[in-house]
């Protein structure tokens, strides 16, 4: 990441700004978020946050993926642990792939932990539940 774009192999990857991504806080109230459509060089294409501009993960070191291992990296660029974080997840080994997420079964909003089930009622993200995947 250089300047917040991603960048494979020296270059930098095309993206292109699109609506802002809307989301709803506990109160109601309306948040958006910068979100920007990337595509890779195999031309497969996908949105992608910036919730804050100049954040820490905007510029990372350059990684060397080893063979057999693989680099994830979330789309909310600057809300996710993902290789970036070395000590958290690092790169990931091919042995530890076993599927392909399809379904948002349950959420809760951000900074809430899924076992508080008695805050619930107000920190279920409802409007992801079941959602599918692309």
């Amino acid at each position: 990441m250089i300047n917040g774009v991603l960048h494979i192999n020296g270059i930098a990857v095309k993206r292109e700004r699109i609506e802002d991504f809307v989301d709803k806080e506990e109160n109601g109230r309306q948040v958006r978020i910068k979100q920007w459509r990337e595509t890779l060089p195999n031309g497969v294409s996908h949105p992608t946050l910036d919730m804050i501009d100049n954040g820490f993960y905007d510029n990372t070191k350059e990684y060397e993926v080893p063979p057999g291992k693989y680099f994830m990296m979330g789309d909310n660029r600057d809300n996710s642990t993902d290789s970036r974080v070395e000590a958290a997840v690092g790169f990931v080994p091919l042995e530890n792939l076993v599927g392909r997420a399809q379904i948002i079964f349950f959420s809760v909003a951000a900074g809430e932990q899924a076992w508080q089930f008695w805050r619930w009622p107000w920190t279920v993200r409802w409007s992801r539940l079941f959602k599918i995947v692309r």
